[in-house]
């Protein structure tokens, strides 16, 4: 049975925490600008004492600036866009409780650890060479766990995802099964996904067979005309029979998507974003809810949403829980690039989306 690593909450009572000053609040000199020696976030839990308490900032991501909320009384992280001239920032760069800043990355009950430590030892990196069953085995659990506890499970996909007939397959039925609250990703999934559905390849390769359709290299380029003559994507599905693939699978169960744009796409289709920081707004409504995240085959997507998640998640009850994060990707350096946070959640595994599709499906009964 599948069990979440429990928080260990700091000790507020030992002599570092009761003889820690208050943290220093300096206002913003210009909106979009920190006083000078600015606390950077990280993507742990961190706790700011202020007039004498010590508050958690709830909702965090790596790289932002905490900022104090008198009204409310809660520590808010804000990107350096987001600040306001005169608003109170959080200034030391201390982590230890000395300057009223204590970052937690010690915070999780650990499974067991092996009795054997050595120096030296063979096959700790994850590589093509790495064991993943055990990472299966505890993914499918961790997937049937979220949906059982009303877990918020985001997937980020690259547009690999699409040209496989049994990958979209798969991913459709995580989808109406309830493993998917949020899917993230790029103008290019959703278009090969749709032209899947609507011509039957991917950048005009078939799906199933991979044989090249005669002028196959204007199917995308169709896809994407027909979707913005009907002027919306559930449009498109509805008036032209679509039902089946991804993104369909999303509109039919009411699964938010976020598309956003960059330099190269084509068209783009009418719901990609082309604004990069309303984008990023929109995917981090999302991270801030999510309890999973699992990106496949798309690096700068995975990775800008990674920047974005912290390891944890308060829930409304006030629980604090660790968020689980998986990359997959067919390159070891793209499968490891998120482990080198640090994070307890952040997990690569080397392999192509069929074959993790398969896996998923084989374990979830799909």
């Amino acid at each position: 049975m599948f069990q979440l690593a429990k928080y260990i909450e700091p000790d507020f009572t030992e002599e570092r925490f009761v003889k820690a000053p208050n943290c220093q609040l300096v206002l913003a000199p210009h909106a979009k600008a920190a006083p000078k020696g600015f606390h950077a976030t990280s993507i742990f839990p961190e706790y700011f004492k202020i007039d004498g308490q010590w508050y958690l900032a709830k909702d965090s991501r790596m790289d932002a600036v905490p900022v104090w909320d008198e009204k409310s009384k809660k520590v808010h992280v804000v990107e350096f866009r987001n600040i306001r001239e005169g608003d109170l920032v959080v200034v030391g760069r201390t982590e230890d409780a000395s300057e009223g800043i204590y970052v937690h990355d010690n915070c999780w009950t650990k499974e067991e650890e092996d009795s054997a430590r050595n120096t030296f030892a063979f096959r700790q990196s994850r590589s093509r060479e790495t064991s993943f069953t055990y990472d299966y085995e505890t993914l499918i659990e961790l997937l049937k766990y979220e949906k059982a506890h009303g877990g918020y499970v985001v997937w980020v996909l690259g547009p690999a995802c699409s040209f496989d007939v049994e990958a979209r397959r798969v991913m459709s039925e995580l989808i109406a099964n309830g493993y998917c609250q949020a899917l993230l990703a790029g103008n290019a999934l959703a278009t090969h996904d749709l032209e899947g559905a609507y011509l039957g390849t991917a950048l005009g390769c078939d799906i199933r067979n991979q044989r090249l359709h005669e002028m196959g290299h204007y199917n995308h380029l169709d896809t994407i005309n027909a979707i913005n003559t009907y002027g919306s994507i559930p449009e498109f599905i509805e008036k032209e029979g679509i039902d089946d693939g991804i993104i369909c699978s999303c509109v039919k169960n009411n699964v938010p998507f976020v598309l956003n744009g960059s330099i190269r796409d084509d068209g783009p289709l009418p719901e990609v974003y082309e604004h990069t920081y309303v984008g990023q707004d929109t995917i981090r409504s999302h991270v801030r809810k999510a309890t999973t995240v699992i990106g496949m085959a798309t690096v700068l997507h995975t990775i800008a949403t990674g920047n974005m998640t912290p390891t944890y998640r308060v829930l409304e009850d006030g629980t604090i829980r660790p968020v689980y994060f998986y990359m997959v990707d067919t390159s070891e350096f793209a499968a490891n690039k998120l482990g080198d946070r640090g994070s307890l959640s952040a997990k690569g595994i080397v392999t192509n989306v069929q074959d993790f599709m398969r896996n998923l499906a084989a374990g979830l009964d799909l």
